[in-house]
């Protein structure tokens, strides 16, 4: 697999990739609007760590000129909560990252590309709600959505397969993409944060299932935009509130 990375400067900014039977081609940010048209890169790389303003524009600019391949930033562990949607990437690596973090990671944003690229889906619409993944951008009634990175992918994970239930586990190892450090509590907590941002009318889309974990509930004609939940679901819903503040 060939990989293209666009860094300004430490060419070692992350380790792991020494330790990986990858080809990597290296060249400055500023050339990655040109440097992404060889047909034979899987995935671009963009070394974000310590300059997150010209690094998100960068991935954008590079998002715009019509890149298909995963799209993923470097970053350092304290700049995480700068990252957004806006940034149109695909995920997020950390510099201090180990190989077989780095090999799982950049295999599934692969894998994901491949999904989208066979379903041929522009967008996903369900009732008021549209979501476009190529922009990254989700609208509720027409407004736009103000989501984080994570909070995107998981909305958008959730709304491909309408119905299906995930337990927490496997939310943080297909949207987190690894066991993230803060356990199955952050699957709650983005469910939390993604419900308010849905507002009363439609924060029911993402139903809960009783000891079992999320499901995307499409609105159906005799329920509306806020969709259908069972009194279990309501009453376990209503406990993890309140354990989480």
């Amino acid at each position: 697999m060939k990989l293209l990375l666009l860094t300004d400067k430490r060419l070692d900014v992350l380790p792991a990739l020494d330790l990986l039977p990858y080809s990597v081609e290296v060249s400055p940010r500023l050339d990655g609007t040109e440097a992404i048209r060889d047909p034979h890169v899987a995935v671009v790389l963009v070394d974000a760590s310590g300059h997150l303003n010209q690094a998100r524009a960068t991935c954008r600019a590079i998002r715009a000129n019509g890149l298909s391949a995963p799209l993923i930033a470097l970053l350092r562990e304290a700049e995480l909560a700068a990252v957004a949607a806006d940034w149109s990437i695909d995920d997020f690596v950390l510099t201090t990252a180990g190989p077989a973090e780095v090999a799982a990671r950049l295999s599934m944003a692969v894998k994901r590309r491949e999904l989208e690229a066979s379903t041929g889906n522009e967008s996903i619409t369900v009732g008021d709600l549209t979501i476009d993944p190529h922009s990254y951008t989700a609208r509720l009634r027409g407004e736009p959505l103000a989501l984080t990175y994570k909070e995107f992918e998981l909305l958008r994970f959730l709304a491909q397969q309408p119905g299906r239930v995930f337990s927490r586990d496997q939310l943080l190892r297909d949207v987190w993409g690894y066991d993230y450090f803060g356990g199955t509590r952050t699957v709650d907590v983005h469910v939390r944060r993604l419900r308010a941002k849905l507002g009363p009318r439609c924060e029911r889309m993402i139903g809960t299932v009783r000891q079992v974990g999320y499901k995307f509930a499409a609105p159906t004609a005799d329920t509306g935009a806020t969709g259908a939940r069972s009194v279990d679901e309501d009453s376990w819903d209503t406990r993890i509130r309140a354990l989480l503040g």
